[in-house]
């Protein structure tokens, strides 16, 4: 087992508890852990470049846009 002091911001701090919180571990550690085994899962193994998906958050994260119905759809962006 490896031993680490590190630093972390408080945005991070909240997130580690939360997950500390969510999965009922004893320590920071345990959270962590379990953060290192899903990013492995989601980033590394997945097959999906980390690009595409920092993309994707920033998408996810922009305002959403009601379409309505074709016909206002078509109406918006001047289609026939």
């Amino acid at each position: 087992m490896v031993k680490a002091i590190v630093e972390i911001d408080e945005e991070a701090n909240r997130v580690i508890n939360v997950i500390k919180a969510q999965y009922d571990f004893k320590d920071k550690s345990q959270a962590i852990n379990e953060l290192a085994r899903q990013y492995k899962v989601l980033i590394l193994e997945s097959g999906v470049r980390p690009e595409y998906l920092r993309r994707l958050e920033k998408i996810r994260s922009g305002p959403i846009i009601r379409v309505g119905s074709a016909k206002e759809f078509k109406d918006r962006y001047g289609l026939k």
